[in-house]
């Protein structure tokens, strides 16, 4: 490091980063508050699901913790400042809440810890509300359903990338976070028959269906990134450059893109092991 650079106060102590984190969030208590309950209910539910002895492994809860990282740093002021200057700043914090915290928080199947993180008569409530053809449970397996998830999440996305959507987004703080609330809870019924997470709705769809179903969506997706990559204009009034639109554009299918196709290869990959188990030795 060169000498007489400045630095941050108390920069690289705990102190430090604290003060860091307090400052990212010190304007959107709003936002902060609802996603610090949530962690707080999940790690109290956790402790209390392993002590009678419930199964949740490490994987789980560490991606459990990067699920709620990537919604803290996605939601966080700094990059809320940067996605109002910058296109391709807003698409990192896009991607962030639809590809990355969705599919991590129910790859760790957080029902049980959840549940157990609430009160006694609360989690009995919820209990009761979820119960096998209550309609809380029919309503969420339709939701869940590979057709209407995939056409949910994609009429999502392309109808906030409008410009007259999208430029209201902008603009206002309180239609800014309705379209992020949008695009996470699309996201959420996008992945769950992919990562079938508890409680069991219905049955699962096979690993082709899932494969078909992944491809699709990056098939639309990057065609939507593709066309803001080529376009000789900015689409939006809240951004002149039509360069920083492309590399918005090249985020979106790129990182969006290999996401799916992850998920794809991971799939294929399970089909596979599965095939060769059931296959007969001699």
């Amino acid at each position: 490091m060169a000498h007489g650079a400045a630095q941050p106060v108390g920069a690289g102590t705990p102190g430090g980063v604290w003060g860091l984190a307090v400052e990212a969030w010190s304007g959107r208590p709003e936002v902060a508050a609802p996603l610090l309950i949530v962690a707080t209910v999940y790690a109290v539910g956790w402790w209390r699901f392993s002590r009678r002895g419930g199964a949740h492994s490490a994987w789980r809860l560490a991606a459990s913790g990067g699920g709620l990282l990537s919604l803290f740093v996605a939601l966080s002021a700094p990059l809320d400042r940067a996605a109002h200057a910058s296109f391709a700043a807003h698409m990192v914090q896009h991607l962030l809440l639809i590809v990355v915290a969705a599919p991590l928080l129910l790859l760790a199947d957080p029902f049980a810890a959840l549940l157990w993180g609430l009160p006694r008569r609360l989690r009995a409530t919820v209990g009761r509300l979820l119960r096998p053809g209550t309609p809380l449970r029919r309503l969420w397996r339709a939701l869940t359903l590979m057709a209407v998830a995939w056409l949910a999440h994609a009429l999502t996305i392309w109808l906030w990338h409008l410009p007259g959507p999208y430029d209201a987004a902008v603009a206002d703080r309180l239609v800014h976070d309705l379209e992020h609330l949008a695009f996470f809870a699309t996201a959420v019924l996008f992945w769950w028959p992919i990562a079938q997470p508890s409680p069991r709705l219905g049955a699962w769809p096979s690993d082709g269906a899932r494969v078909v179903y992944l491809v699709l969506a990056a098939l639309q997706s990057g065609f939507l990134g593709l066309l803001l990559t080529l376009s000789p204009e900015a689409w939006y009034r809240a951004y002149a450059s039509a360069d920083d639109q492309s590399l918005g554009g090249v985020v979106m299918w790129g990182v969006g893109g290999a996401v799916d196709m992850l998920a794809v290869l991971i799939l294929m990959a399970r089909y596979l092991g599965a095939q060769d188990r059931t296959v007969p030795t001699h």
